[in-house]
């Protein structure tokens, strides 16, 4: 089984940015703690990041991962190219943000790909992207 982790705007200045919302981990280090969790599961995982909205759904749209944990980044507030994406898609995207995007900004409660995520796990930091894999490892081997 081979899951797809995808990163989208800003999360390359994981370690940097506002650490006291973030954290200290860098995304090379979350994608290593993700990936050797998921291997954990029997889950191999691929690794992409792009701050481009239009190479994000290229990578959707050709991945031949069995499912996806997608962190979109600010495009989770409007991007309906990336929602219409998601949408058409035929295998479990879970999407992750590491804060809790309810109880941030006024900008950031609205969510676009909310409602065509199979799931959604927000607010416990790099926990939350566990979270999305064991629940992708549940769905996955049908538990």
């Amino acid at each position: 089984m081979k899951i797809l982790l995808l990163n989208g705007a800003n999360m390359n200045m994981l370690g940097r940015r506002d650490p006291e919302l973030y954290g200290t981990q860098t995304l090379a280090q979350l994608e290593k703690e993700v990936s050797l969790y998921a291997l954990e599961k029997g889950m191999d995982t691929v690794c992409m990041h792009s701050n481009s909205e239009g190479q994000l759904t290229d990578i959707l749209q050709q991945t031949d991962c069995d499912g996806v944990i997608f962190n979109a980044g600010a495009y989770s507030h409007y991007s309906y190219v990336l929602r219409d994406c998601i949408e058409c898609m035929s295998i479990p995207v879970a999407e992750v943000h590491m804060t809790d995007v309810s109880a941030r900004e006024e900008f950031r409660r609205r969510d676009v790909l909310a409602e065509v995520c199979s799931a959604r796990f927000m607010g416990r930091g790099v926990r939350s992207y566990l979270d999305a894999v064991d629940w992708l490892s549940e769905r996955l081997n049908g538990q």
